[in-house]
């Protein structure tokens, strides 16, 4: 299982993420509120402004306050190391 680092400490499944993507849009906006009141929302961003939400395979919603970009950037890391471990 390889993980991913959003921030603060906090580690994600590489394998059980299915978007990454920014918080402006309307229909995300929408997405956090519905996993908030189905209680499948987590918050690792610490109390700071949410630049990238996760989704999960199991419709849990993660916030952090890292870029999209840059939560990509590792799971691309993620992906090359297990080239090399193959």
């Amino acid at each position: 299982m390889k993980l991913i680092n959003i921030g603060f400490g906090n580690m994600v499944s590489a394998n059980r993420l299915i978007a990454i993507v920014s918080p402006e849009s309307a229909p995300i906006k929408r997405i956090i509120q519905e996993a908030r009141d189905r209680g499948a929302l987590i918050d690792a961003s610490y109390g700071r402004r949410t630049r990238a939400v996760l989704i999960t395979d199991s419709d849990h919603v993660i916030l952090s306050a890292i870029q999209p970009e840059t939560i990509a950037g590792r799971t691309d890391n993620v992906s090359e190391g297990e080239d090399r471990n193959e």
